[in-house]
């Protein structure tokens, strides 16, 4: 027979058991599906663009933007061309955000990725730029960038396909080991990488236009913080509206490779939000 002692204490086991399930729905924001793969096998959503296509001869839409499917999975293989055709300088792909991310706030980008193969040079992020100047602006379309490449710069420097983020306009760093201060590890192709992209869209003299980069994969065996502080491309201050995503073959008198990236589960949450989206 249950005791009065009994039903309060059981009340009360009760009520705090339910407190605490409302606290940890409450402690993280919701995240919302960009894009999954699994229910658009047509990329249904996504504008893919070629802004500058130089090929010669000429090919008409020598991007390729697929979805695949391995292992019970579908995900998106984006490349500027075919292996061996050069000359698509500028291979776009974007898509509308679930939400605006309105200006003054703070939001976190989730996205696994997979390099296919180097060399490479292909950047995601977001952008706030209207849908119909994003294939003029190409790279001024970007806010918060991420960049996959290893290939020389303008002024002699050689990335060596450590993950990058942008650091400002046309300006860039590695992302880092903590325990070290070093650069990271090179990324090594045919694996999957986990990115959150805390990110903040207050004023740039609040310490906004900025975001931190939190991965997870290769080298880092649990989720890691890897460059904090990285800088918008533009610093519009303005609404973030748009995934973006370019890759580039180069020139075709200096071609930088076609290696393709794998995109997987982009997510997008209000506030700072590092936990793992239900897949």
């Amino acid at each position: 027979m249950m005791t009065r002692w009994t039903q309060t204490l059981g009340g009360w086991t009760l009520g705090i058991l339910v407190a605490l399930a409302l606290m940890s729905c409450a402690s993280y924001p919701r995240w919302h599906v960009i894009d999954d793969f699994e229910a658009s096998p047509t990329l249904q959503g996504w504008t893919n663009i070629d802004a500058q296509n130089e090929t010669v001869p000429y090919i008409p839409n020598p991007q390729i933007s697929k979805i695949y499917a391995a292992e019970g999975n579908r995900y998106m293989l984006r490349k500027p061309a075919a292996n061996g055709v050069v000359g698509n300088r500028k291979a776009l792909g974007f898509k509308a955000l679930p939400k605006p991310i309105p200006f003054g706030s703070q939001a976190t980008l989730y996205a696994r990725f997979n390099v296919e193969a180097f060399p490479n040079n292909q950047s995601f992020g977001l952008s706030g730029s209207p849908p119909s100047d994003i294939p003029v602006l190409a790279y001024d379309a970007f806010e918060p960038m991420i960049r996959v490449t290893d290939k020389a710069e303008s002024d002699g420097t050689r990335n060596n396909g450590t993950l990058m983020v942008s650091t400002g306009h046309k300006s860039y760093a590695r992302i880092q080991t903590p325990l070290t201060g070093e650069d990271a590890a090179p990324l090594t192709p045919d694996r999957w990488y986990e990115v959150w992209a805390v990110i903040d869209n207050a004023a740039a003299e609040q310490g906004g236009q900025s975001f931190d980069l939190f991965m997870k994969g290769g080298e880092f065996e649990t989720q890691t913080q890897v460059f904090a502080g990285a800088a918008f491309w533009l610093r519009n201050e303005a609404a973030l509206t748009h995934f973006i995503a370019i890759s580039n073959t180069g020139p075709t008198n200096a071609p930088y490779g076609n290696g393709g990236v794998r995109y997987d589960d982009l997510y997008l949450s209000d506030g700072r939000n590092l936990t793992m989206p239900k897949r």
